[in-house]
């Protein structure tokens, strides 16, 4: 099994900056590719930010030029660095981690699995 685990989130005023962080573990061997979603109050959950293992990333058009998503492969770790925050940011961040193969038998076979955190609080509010 693999779990993810965010943190990072809280309250920041309008224009500020916060970095969430998210660590995926269990018995992993390959994970294609890590991003953020995030869901507002009343809202579908929302693509953020996503990169790939071959350093492709995707950015919702709300938050590009302000949001930077890292990843470091070694360590199964994905960030995700908000600046000049806007109260339309406020919601649920939740990291996910898609085409997951715990070994690389599984990996061979095609065998993958995506996987949700639990969630972190970002509420941008003066």
């Amino acid at each position: 099994q693999v779990q993810l685990v965010e943190s990072g989130g809280g309250l920041v005023p309008p224009g500020g900056s916060l970095r969430l962080s998210c660590a995926a573990s269990g018995t992993i061997f390959s994970i294609h590719t890590m991003g953020w979603f995030r869901q507002a109050p009343g809202e579908q959950r929302e693509l953020v930010a996503k990169l790939t293992i071959a350093g492709v990333t995707d950015y919702a058009d709300s938050v590009k030029d302000r949001f930077t998503i890292s990843r470091d492969r070694d360590s199964n770790m994905v960030y995700l660095q908000m600046n000049n925050l806007k109260p339309e940011d406020t919601g649920v961040y939740y990291c996910r981690a898609e085409h997951v193969s715990t070994t690389r038998l599984a990996y061979s076979r095609g065998e993958e699995t995506d996987y949700w955190g639990q969630g972190t609080q970002v509420t941008v509010s003066s």
